[in-house]
């Protein structure tokens, strides 16, 4: 669910504003999708910290072990949250179009799969590897490349394109299918692929898989929606307390990001007229309390922990994830400044295509030019990543205007 609707840069309607409910529903987006570019935005700029030296940990991740949350660490689940926000609007937009479950359904497992098998692919780069005939850096451009093949938005047409289209998508499944026949890990090269972690894009497949079939079927009683948010919070408890071994990755931590995130929409849906929009950013704020102190409390039993999915980083993280909404909604929604926004628009409307640009930037960057030492560290370190995100967003937004577009 990486994208669900345009960015929303344009002036409302004129007609909207004689229909206070149209109007809501035509603004509502803008507050996800910029929720999604900022978190797309600082994404990008904490995976370059691996480029850098001399800064501080605060910014980066915590150890598997460490009872600490690093802004790093922030980043992933705000993405989730943002992934749970977005289920509603998506399902609701086939449902108008006359889908029924089951065409909802096949939608949503093929959505799934494409990101686990995007996640499968990258999360296998990360490691040792070596492939006949190519470097790391080829590999994943052509990784990237067979992608593009397969998912691009390509145009609607019933001639000769059509033929061709489904072609680049056939060439695109059998050259990821070369890669992974010639993919060679570990140090003497007797490994195959393997799933691993699943990466980034595998676990929000994993997520949006289990969550949003969940909302489908549960939508018309929210009350069951919290009771299933419970759940996926008790089983990520029961999983470190060691009372039960969950087979979910992340042990229902990442579900619990997402019906946050599915929790935050259905206040949306309660905020229609002007004096419960108003008070919203309040109702954020004070579920955001609720969370931090739930959070602080099971510090008492479980540490703070990225990489091990603890339930006190989940309740943590889900807090900020409302504080920062609160302030999104009141600038956007209440203030009206979506304009602020307009440079990091293409993180908003290409997500996908932002997230897997870098693949292939990092490898061409690393046989164009190499950087000094001194803009690779501290301060000034940091603002040569935050320039690099803002050259991967300009990127996208090139790539979009010739019509370059992942979407699945």
């Amino acid at each position: 669910m990486l994208r669900v609707a345009g960015f929303g840069f344009k002036e409302t309607p004129k007609h909207a504003t004689r229909n206070p409910k149209h109007f809501f529903m035509s603004n509502r987006i803008y507050t996800i999708d910029i929720f999604r570019a900022i978190t797309m935005l600082l994404m990008i700029f904490v995976n370059d910290f691996w480029s850098l030296k001399g800064i501080p940990d605060w910014l980066q991740h915590a150890g598997a072990k460490q009872d600490f949350l690093g802004f790093s660490d922030i980043i992933f689940p705000c993405f989730l949250f943002i992934v749970g926000m977005a289920i509603p609007f998506a399902i609701r937009n086939r449902i108008s179009k006359g889908e029924n479950n089951q065409k909802i359904l096949f939608h949503i497992a093929i959505r799934s799969v494409a990101l686990l098998v995007m996640g499968f692919f990258t999360v296998n780069t990360e490691q040792n590897f070596t492939a006949s005939g190519l470097t790391h850096g080829w590999f994943k451009i052509l990784m990237v490349l067979a992608f593009f093949l397969i998912w691009n938005v390509y145009p609607k047409s019933k001639d000769w394109k059509k033929y061709l289209f489904t072609g680049l998508q056939v060439a695109g499944i059998a050259l990821l299918v070369l890669l992974f026949l010639i993919f060679k890990g570990g140090k003497d090269g007797a490994w195959h692929m393997t799933p691993q972690w699943w990466g980034i894009l595998g676990l929000i497949g994993w997520t949006y898989l289990i969550s949003a079939p969940i909302y489908l079927f549960a939508r018309k009683l929210p009350w069951l929606l919290l009771v299933f948010w419970g759940l996926f919070t008790l089983l990520n408890i029961a999983d470190h307390a060691q009372w039960l071994k969950t087979p979910i990755p992340g042990g229902g931590a990442f579900q619990g990001f997402a019906f946050a995130g599915i929790a935050a929409s259905l206040l949306l849906d309660r905020a229609i007229d002007p004096e419960k929009r108003n008070k919203l950013p309040l109702f954020y704020i004070g579920t955001g309390f609720l969370m931090l102190f739930a959070g602080l409390a099971l510090r008492n039993f479980f540490i703070i922990s990225k990489i091990q999915a603890t339930p006190t980083w989940v309740f943590l993280c889900n807090a900020i994830a409302f504080g920062f909404l609160a302030l999104i909604y009141y600038v956007v929604e209440l203030k009206g400044k979506s304009d602020w926004f307009r440079i990091i628009k293409p993180a908003g409307t290409s997500t996908l295509t932002c997230y897997l640009v870098p693949y292939v930037y990092y490898s061409l960057a690393a046989y164009a030019f190499t950087l000094p030492v001194f803009m690779k560290t501290g301060v000034i370190g940091l603002g040569k990543s935050m320039v690099y995100a803002l050259i991967i967003i300009g990127i996208t937004a090139l790539l979009e205007k010739v019509k370059v577009k992942l979407k699945i």
